[in-house]
């Protein structure tokens, strides 16, 4: 498995990440053991968790799991959005960054977190005061570096500037969702990124399964995703994106590759992105997900691919 340089920082990061939305909820703490094993056996040493995901189950298998391994991985989590059975609004505030830290800290059983990232804008607290909570974290030793997610450009632009202003860091990173048939970031979002010389991490890569190759034009295979979350399903499974699909399909065909693997391999072929993070729910998936990303797209690859009009 190939590394690269998580944008500015010193964390070396493979190119395929894991990410644990599913750990607690669609599998339990076994079946989550084996993806953890499953990943680690294949190169992967970037795992992205979210104390929000299955009701911080999540923090707590990876915390259960990983054990002596933890210096192996760079683990990055996030906080702000509303974890269940909570009524607070101010989730990037200072008092509540220094709560949920300790207690993502708790579940995953390590004294820090290598990415600590906002998982999305709070607009009852000033970002002055979010990001010197952070800061505080950084020269505590709690945190390495943290990340935004699922900000406006005018956010993290605005962000990036305080920032400056104050003699911070600031964010070294921009987790959103890209895809093949989500490519709205490059409008506005993706040049900030570039100018602030920050690292993409796009989740979602596979449009929640859309690219696997497993679905087809009018079809919804009894068990899949789509046909147990009907919203997703509806979200996804357009007439628009069917098409897109079966385009990427005949273009990957033609160089030997699958959808999934163009998937991967063009969001790779992209400056800006380090790691592409992909959920799985079995061993099996994690291999498949690994083994995408020895496609390498050339610089004529990828015009050939958007000469499509995709």
């Amino acid at each position: 498995m190939r590394t690269r340089r998580l944008g500015s920082t010193d964390l070396d990061v493979s190119v395929i990440g894991l990410g644990t939305n599913n750990f607690g909820g669609r599998i339990d703490l076994e079946a989550s053991r084996q993806v953890i094993d499953a990943a680690i056996e294949n190169g992967i040493n970037f795992i992205d968790t979210a104390d929000i995901y299955a009701e911080t189950r999540s923090e707590t298998i990876l915390g259960e799991v990983l054990g002596s391994r933890r210096d192996q991985i760079v683990l990055a989590t996030k906080f702000g959005k509303s974890v269940r059975g909570s009524t607070e609004k101010r989730r990037a505030s200072r008092d509540y960054i220094a709560r949920a830290v300790e207690a993502s800290l708790t579940r995953l059983k390590t004294d820090r977190i290598d990415l600590y990232q906002q998982h999305e804008p709070d607009p009852d607290t000033p970002i002055e005061e979010t990001l010197a909570a952070l800061e505080d974290l950084v020269t505590s030793g709690k945190i390495r570096y943290y990340g935004a997610s699922n900000f406006t450009a005018k956010q993290l632009r605005q962000a990036q500037a305080a920032a400056r202003e104050a003699g911070y860091r600031g964010f070294v990173s921009s987790q959103d969702e890209y895809s093949l048939v989500k490519r709205s970031i490059e409008q506005e979002l993706l040049p900030v990124v570039r100018e602030e010389k920050m690292a993409l991490i796009p989740f979602f890569p596979l449009a929640s399964g859309l690219l696997t190759g497993k679905y087809r034009r009018g079809e919804r295979p009894a068990g899949s995703r789509f046909d147990a979350w009907s919203t997703m399903g509806d979200r996804y499974l357009t007439p628009r994106n069917m098409v897109l699909v079966e385009k990427f399909d005949a273009f990957a065909s033609a160089w030997g590759h699958s959808v999934l693997e163009l998937a991967f391999a063009w969001l790779l072929a992209q400056d800006a992105v380090p790691s592409v993070i992909a959920g799985a729910t079995t061993p099996e998936q994690v291999a498949a997900n690994a083994a995408a990303s020895q496609w390498q797209l050339t610089a004529a690859d990828v015009a050939a691919f958007e000469a499509l009009g995709a």
